[in-house]
């Protein structure tokens, strides 16, 4: 007789029955909060490195030229990003990997994680390097082209690879979101 899923065994029920090597291996999970918590000290960094940004961009409002304005505003725009990618990993991958937060009542509780799993993290984090690649294409092309012809720090053939590798991520990001979709095909025709 098999269990539906609705009559799941509540958690503590279930860890007095798995054997001891079970247990060992279902509870390293637990191995991976130190990553986490470390993510979250590399927020705050990057709150720093925004409020840093932000007060060099107060200062100079009056003296920098509209493309400097921009390039500030850029990084900001990047820094916001990836903590925005962070706030994904951390939440999301501790909700997938390591345990629920029961945040299903919570007010505040963003409208993905209701139905996070790995599949949708991959996407959505594959999605969030795409932009944060964007916004540093966006920034060399703009730096690049108001220095001229000498460019810079960046050269042609650097801006060209840039270019190409943000063109990877986004056949990389619709090959993932393509085989998700087989896979989600796949398991409704299973179902059927």
């Amino acid at each position: 007789m098999s269990m539906a899923a609705d009559d799941a065994i509540p958690p503590r029920e279930l860890a007095g029955k798995l054997r001891p090597l079970p247990q060992l291996i279902f509870s390293s999970r637990w191995l991976q909060l130190p990553l986490y918590l470390g993510l979250i000290v590399a927020q705050g960094v990057y709150v720093i490195l925004f409020l840093k940004e932000l007060w060099h961009l107060v200062l100079g409002a009056v003296k920098f030229t509209e493309q400097e304005i921009m390039l500030v505003v850029l990084g900001l725009i990047d820094v916001v990003m990836i903590s925005n990618l962070l706030t994904m990993v951390i939440v999301g991958g501790y909700e997938t990997f390591v345990s629920r937060l029961e945040l299903e009542k919570h007010p505040d509780q963003p409208e993905w994680l209701s139905h996070v799993n790995a599949s949708v993290l991959k996407i959505k984090l594959a999605m969030a390097i795409i932009g944060i690649s964007s916004i540093h294409l966006l920034r060399t092309f703009i730096y690049a082209g108001s220095l001229g012809k000498e460019g810079g720090p960046y050269t042609e053939t650097g801006v060209m690879w840039q270019a190409i590798i943000h063109g990877l991520f986004v056949l990389s990001a619709i090959g993932i979101a393509y085989v998700e979709r087989l896979g989600q095909m796949d398991h409704v025709k299973g179902k059927h």
